[in-house]
């Protein structure tokens, strides 16, 4: 299996550095092949402009999806989006290791997903969306770490359950609707603040890496239980 870490800390010695270098030697030992974004270390840049473009189709009024349809057709994105969506495409799986900031994702990694998430490619006109994007037959998940405690994100949590709203925009708005199967995510709570627990969740992780193949995808319904007005169908509502 091919795999893709998409890797969003700014300290290579933190925890979601040795969750990252765990996943790197647990894949590798098990066959698989493993490529990894760094993006602070690759100073990759997250905001997307005019300048992510060889060429502009439309110089009178930029239009940042439209500009991405074209640059599907002409290959005329900069090298650095390039070079990331080729590591999608080889990709099966596509493991996002991140810390939880502001209940999402990293600017930086946001940003990454702006300009690689690209339209005409991934999904809109011509492509699909959800269970027909253009991520269609790859699976992804999220290794996310957070400072507070578990029982903060529960369903009477300060913060909101984790899985049906904190996560739900990153598993179901971005991974999900690219087309990607999702597998519940991997969440470390609290580890920074104790070493034994950081010791619990490498374990955990361990094995949680080790049966990515066989865990169940999150199941969310497909576009055919959908009517029209992309409202869920009667006869599967709860």
């Amino acid at each position: 299996m091919n795999v893709l870490i998409v890797y969003a800390h700014p300290e290579p010695r933190s925890f979601n550095g040795a969750l990252k270098d765990l996943a790197i030697k647990t894949l590798e030992e098990q066959g698989h092949f493993v490529k990894v974004s760094d993006l602070y270390e690759m100073n990759f840049n997250p905001v997307a402009n005019k300048q992510d473009f060889l060429e502009l189709e439309n110089h009178e009024f930029f239009k940042y999806q439209m500009e991405q349809i074209a640059a599907v057709k002409k290959d005329t994105f900069t090298e650095d989006i390039k070079t990331e969506i080729e590591k999608l495409k080889w990709a099966d799986f596509v493991l996002f290791q991140f810390p939880l900031w502001w209940l999402s994702v990293p600017a930086i990694l946001k940003g990454w997903v702006d300009r690689v998430f690209t339209m005409g490619w991934l999904y809109g006109p011509g492509v699909g969306l959800y269970d027909q994007g253009g991520l269609k037959g790859k699976k992804a998940m999220l290794s996310v770490t957070t400072g507070g405690p578990e029982t903060m994100f529960s369903k009477n949590g300060i913060s909101g359950d984790m899985m049906d709203q904190v996560l739900h925009h990153i598993n179901r708005g971005i991974l999900s609707f690219s087309g990607m199967e999702v597998l519940p995510p991997f969440v470390s709570y609290g580890a920074a603040h104790h070493e034994e627990l950081r010791k619990q969740y490498l374990e955990t992780f361990k094995e949680r890496l080790l049966s990515l193949e066989t865990t169940p995808s999150t199941p969310y319904h497909p576009n055919s239980h959908y009517d029209s007005t992309m409202q869920l169908k009667s006869e599967f509502r709860g």
